[in-house]
Formats: C-alpha cells, sequence, structure tokens
C-alpha cells in the first residue's frame, strides 16, 4: 500500500477576502479540537477560555502558560484547520519587543499559525512589528474583551457616530499595519457592513453583519453547553448542555439503584440466572 496523503493544515494565505465566508470557531481542548478541524477553516484558542474552561468573570486573569498549554493541546489534535492562538492580557501592551518575545514563545511552544491581539490604533505600531519579524497577527477591534474595566462592562459598540468613527479608524489601522484578518466584536450592523466592505483584509464577525468575511463564534455557546443565557448574537445549533443533564441523571440512577455497573461493564463477571 503507498502512502496515505496528509491534509494540508491552512495557512493565513487560505483566510480569503473573497469567496465563501470563512468558519471560525473557538476551541480549547484536544478532543473538540478534533471535532471541529474537518469542518471549520479557522480554530481560535481564545482566552475566553477562562470564562468557559475555568470559570472566570472576564478574560483577565488568563496568562501565558494557560493559553500556550491549550494551545498546543489544539494544535497536536487538528490537521487541517489554522490555529489561531490569543495573546493573554498584560502579555503584549506594554512594547513592541515584549509583544514579540511573547507572539515568539506562543508560537513557538504551541505551533500555532498566528496570534490575535485587541486594539485598536494604539496597537497598531506593534501589530507591525510582530509581522515584520515574521509573526501572523490577526487584530481584533470593536467590542475588546480585555478592555472590559475601561469601557464600563461588555457594551455593543457603533451606536453613535464617535463610536463608529473609531471602530472604522481602528479596523483600517490594524489592516494597514499588517494584520492579515480582523475580527469585529459587538458593533452594530450598519457600521459592520460599512467596514467589512471597505477594510482590505478578512473581516471576521462576531454579533457584527453577516457581510463579514467570515463568523465566529465560542463553541461551548452554539453547542448549549456555557450557562443558561444565550448571547442575542448566537445561534444555538444543539443543547448538549441537556444532553449532558440528561445523561448524568440517567447515571446517577443507575448507580444508586445498583444497576450499573452490570455483568457487561464487569470483568469475569457471570451472569445471574434468575429462577424461573
Amino acid at each position: 500500500m503507498g502512502n496515505v496523503e496528509q491534509p494540508r493544515r491552512r495557512t493565513i494565505r487560505d483566510v480569503s477576502k473573497a469567496g465563501v465566508p470563512g468558519v471560525w470557531l473557538t476551541a480549547y481542548t484536544a478532543p473538540m479540537a478534533r471535532r471541529l478541524d474537518t469542518h471549520v477553516d479557522v480554530m481560535l484558542v481564545g482566552d475566553s477560555l477562562g470564562m468557559v474552561v475555568y470559570g472566570m468573570p472576564d478574560t483577565l486573569g488568563v496568562g501565558m502558560d494557560m493559553m500556550i498549554a491549550h494551545g498546543a493541546a489544539v494544535v497536536r489534535a487538528s490537521r487541517q484547520a489554522l490555529v489561531v492562538v490569543d495573546m493573554p492580557f498584560g502579555s503584549y501592551q506594554e512594547s513592541p519587543a515584549r509583544a514579540f518575545r511573547n507572539a515568539a514563545r506562543i508560537m513557538a511552544e504551541t505551533g500555532c499559525g498566528a496570534v490575535k491581539l485587541e486594539g485598536g490604533v494604539e496597537m497598531a505600531e506593534t501589530v507591525r512589528f510582530l509581522v515584520q519579524r515574521g509573526i501572523p497577527v490577526c487584530g481584533h477591534v470593536g467590542l475588546m474583551p480585555q478592555a472590559v474595566n475601561t469601557a464600563g462592562g461588555f457594551r455593543t459598540q457603533g451606536r453613535d457616530a464617535d463610536q463608529a468613527r473609531k471602530v472604522h479608524t481602528d479596523a483600517h489601522a490594524i489592516a494597514a499595519a499588517g494584520a492579515f484578518a480582523v475580527v469585529l466584536e459587538g458593533t452594530v450592523e450598519p457600521v459592520s457592513r460599512e467596514i467589512a466592505t471597505s477594510v482590505p483584509v478578512p473581516v471576521i464577525g462576531i454579533g457584527a453583519s453577516p457581510a463579514c468575511d467570515g463568523q465566529v463564534l465560542v463553541v461551548d455557546d452554539m453547542l448549549g453547553m456555557f450557562g443558561t443565557a444565550t448571547p442575542r448574537f448566537v445561534r444555538r445549533y444543539a443543547d448538549m448542555g441537556g444532553l449532558v443533564d440528561d445523561a448524568v441523571a440517567r447515571y446517577a440512577r443507575d448507580v444508586r439503584n445498583r444497576d450499573f455497573p452490570g455483568p457487561e461493564e464487569c470483568f469475569g463477571a457471570r451472569r445471574q440466572v434468575m429462577p424461573g
């Protein structure tokens, strides 16, 4: 038998501005990465794992070691999707040089294809510095979770002319600095649509517009695994949380009734024959 050709992993060159919208989802673990790999173009190891996996109130408590551990797991478990890893809060804002050291560490220790960082005009110099030194960067503008404290909470962006102008300027600045794509989060639809059609690199929406060049969601949200309230911008494609609740309830019942384990789940057990 001949060698089976392995699928080619996508790169930033495959994230296209034209054609079929790109499919992005978050992934934080190896089992989920294996499930997503053949269906998505990009798996984003988002710092949202702090909230989804670790129960944090926001993303600010996520550190480098945490991102690297989860990023490496997702890369190991996948073969086809481009893997992008978030740079956590505090790992890139101080200076372009520090951002490079941390981005290089993330890429070297995870094997990912790119990093993502939040910020607009103020981060353009850093994005340019990284790209010029061989670090592919995805930007993130609009609602920026790492800026939740200065923004006064998770607030939709673009609701007035000043906000709209800022998001627009931020997106263009990050694209001009060399980002291969820009995630646009939590921004009103008309503003998002205008940004998506005017920015020269792919714009990936989350709570933005169907006009974006791709869409990203937190996988646990769209599968009904995280919390009870579904954000407005999420379409829930399954109720996995309900399935888990039902399965665990049935397991608990069987254990308490001594129905589990049965002979088929035991080693060397004899089936008991009930007298007739």
